[in-house]
């Protein structure tokens, strides 16, 4: 692809983007808003302002950190499709990573843009397509999913996800990783309330391991 036409490309992503982005948001406040007009029931703005100040600080971190780690992995047609649809840190990521290594191409070439873009969609469609399954068949499914033996299996859906992914990319870089895996290790050992919001802190181990790559390529470690 030259680059006169990547150029037109980033352009057209970035308009329609921010276009899908800004559309989002709005219609994330259209349902609350029609309920409040339809019932005259409006929140108590103290109320409102004091919870938004003991949870939206919390987002907001976890916002800047999931830009700063995402992104570059991403490109700029998967983050904004990744964001818009949602489940990063569970779907969007490890997809993105699976496609990305069987298809040997690295993040941030045009190769990795378009490969990470099209298992975003493909994960999106999925998703998509089992959210409808599973909203027609919950009812008889009901019985079988709330069986005790398959309690356990569904038990470790996450740690079974994220472990293959996590031996496959250790693996490449085990010395990037190691920061990351011990500084979690420590902070649920030190205060392990924390383990219920476990997803929260993997933008935030990425962020680490970031710093970490950066410091032992500065000592030639790397």
């Amino acid at each position: 692809m030259s680059q006169t036409s990547m150029r037109d490309y980033d352009a057209a992503t970035h308009r329609l983007g921010r276009l899908w982005v800004w559309g989002m948001g709005l219609l994330l406040l259209v349902f609350p808003a029609a309920v409040c007009l339809r019932y005259n029931a409006w929140p108590d703005g103290a109320g409102l302002l004091k919870g938004l100040i003991s949870i939206a600080p919390m987002y907001w971190v976890v916002g800047i950190i999931e830009v700063i780690t995402y992104v570059p992995m991403l490109g700029a047609g998967g983050s904004y499709l990744g964001f818009v649809t949602g489940s990063l840190t569970m779907l969007k990521v490890p997809c993105t990573l699976a496609a990305l290594d069987r298809a040997k191409v690295k993040s941030g070439t045009p190769e990795g843009e378009a490969v990470a873009t099209i298992a975003i969609a493909v994960s999106s469609m999925v998703t998509l397509a089992i959210i409808l399954a599973g909203v027609l068949l919950i009812v008889p499914l009901t019985p079988i999913l709330q069986s005790p033996t398959l309690a356990p299996a569904f038990d470790q859906l996450l740690p079974a996800l994220f472990g293959g992914l996590g031996v496959a990319l250790v693996g490449r870089n085990w010395k990037v990783a190691v920061v990351p895996i011990l500084a979690m290790i420590a902070l649920f050992v030190l205060a392990p309330s924390l383990a219920a919001s476990a997803s929260i802190f993997v933008p935030v181990a990425a962020l680490i391991a970031i710093l970490a790559a950066r410091l032992m390529y500065k000592k030639g470690w790397l």
